[in-house]
């Protein structure tokens, strides 16, 4: 099975506009810049797939449930017209409770306590474990993610698109791996609409298009 994982274009929450509208999550919209690496990102895609001669008739694509992720796939498949789509909110991004929508000042100088106890623990190592005051951890994250990889794995459908969030992303990669909560603290989140492929022949983990600002670790 490939995996192809896309990551949602810029978003509000990534220009930090959101801080400003206070929108939940789940409603922060893709900024134009967005819309138009979305654009980018699909003519690629379909090139690459034409190219590399991918039969996607069997192909899947599956989405978060946020409008930024649901708007990328729907750009994405404006191209690649899929007829397979689904949603699975195990692919939501981590939650981050209290700390939603304002900025690491903000949120220091509203809840103190909560602050200082999450960032004793993420600053000793514990990014991975560290879960946000009525949110979650990456490692909550990653549990989710799990039990959405099993059961795609039972379709054995492929290609499999996955249109998703940073840290959602990157505990796919991590369980598909069994990489260690010391990988995922180095790892850094993929840039907006760019696409990372595992190559479920050869267990190949690789960007085809954009990256992030380090090199992958391994």
């Amino acid at each position: 099975m490939d995996l192809y994982l896309i990551r949602h274009g810029e978003s509000t929450q990534n220009t930090k506009e959101n801080f400003r509208d206070r929108l939940p999550d789940h409603k922060v919209d893709l900024t134009e810049t967005g819309v138009k690496q979305c654009h980018e990102a699909s003519i690629f895609l379909k090139s690459y797939l034409d190219d590399n001669c991918v039969d996607t008739k069997s192909a899947v694509i599956w989405v978060s449930p946020f409008l930024r992720t649901r708007k990328t796939a729907e750009i994405i498949n404006s191209y690649l017209n899929i007829d397979d789509v689904r949603e699975d909110y195990c692919l939501i991004e981590q939650r981050y409770g209290l700390f939603s929508d304002r900025s690491i000042e903000r949120n220091r100088m509203l809840f103190r306590d909560e602050f200082d106890f999450y960032d004793n623990y993420y600053q000793n190592d514990g990014k991975f474990y560290a879960k946000m005051p009525q949110g979650e951890s990456p490692m909550d994250v990653a549990l989710r993610t799990r039990l959405f990889l099993n059961m795609i794995s039972l379709e054995k459908k492929s290609p499999v698109f996955i249109v998703s969030h940073g840290t959602t992303i990157r505990t796919i990669v991590m369980n598909t791996f069994n990489y260690s909560p010391e990988w995922f603290n180095k790892e850094p989140n993929m840039e907006n609409c760019s696409i990372r492929l595992i190559n479920g022949d050869i267990m190949e983990d690789k960007y085809i298009y954009g990256g992030n600002v380090k090199k992958l670790q391994k």
